[in-house]
């Protein structure tokens, strides 16, 4: 059975595109949610933090905030709904966006009903 971690990951918008961005171990900022660190502890989220509003300033990213999530098996995914579809693209057409090439997330979108 996999195991199972809970924390948060550091999201923001890209500034010369406007891409949706998550912030990496190495201090970078990705497309994809699977390269994203997640802070298991509060002092790592106030790492992350202190990081994306260095690079706010820096006007490298903006909108900058933190979101639950959780980590099976080496992929990520996002507790709440609104940072699924940030994730994954438009959710008016399924043939558009992250999803359409299955890049993104780890999970299909939308959930099929159990």
């Amino acid at each position: 059975m996999s195991v199972i971690e809970k924390g948060k990951v550091m999201t923001a918008n890209r500034l010369r595109d406007g891409i949706v961005v998550f912030l990496t171990r190495s201090g970078q900022w990705s497309e994809k949610i699977d390269d994203a660190v997640l802070a298991l502890e509060p002092r790592a989220a106030a790492a992350l933090e202190a990081r994306a509003k260095d690079d706010e300033h820096a006007t490298l990213v903006t909108g900058g905030y933190l979101f639950e999530a959780t980590r099976v098996g080496g992929r990520i995914r996002a507790s709440h709904i609104r940072e699924r579809m940030r994730t994954l693209g438009p959710t008016v057409r399924l043939d558009l966006g992250k999803q359409a090439d299955g890049t993104e997330g780890g999970f299909a979108a939308p959930e099929e009903a159990a």
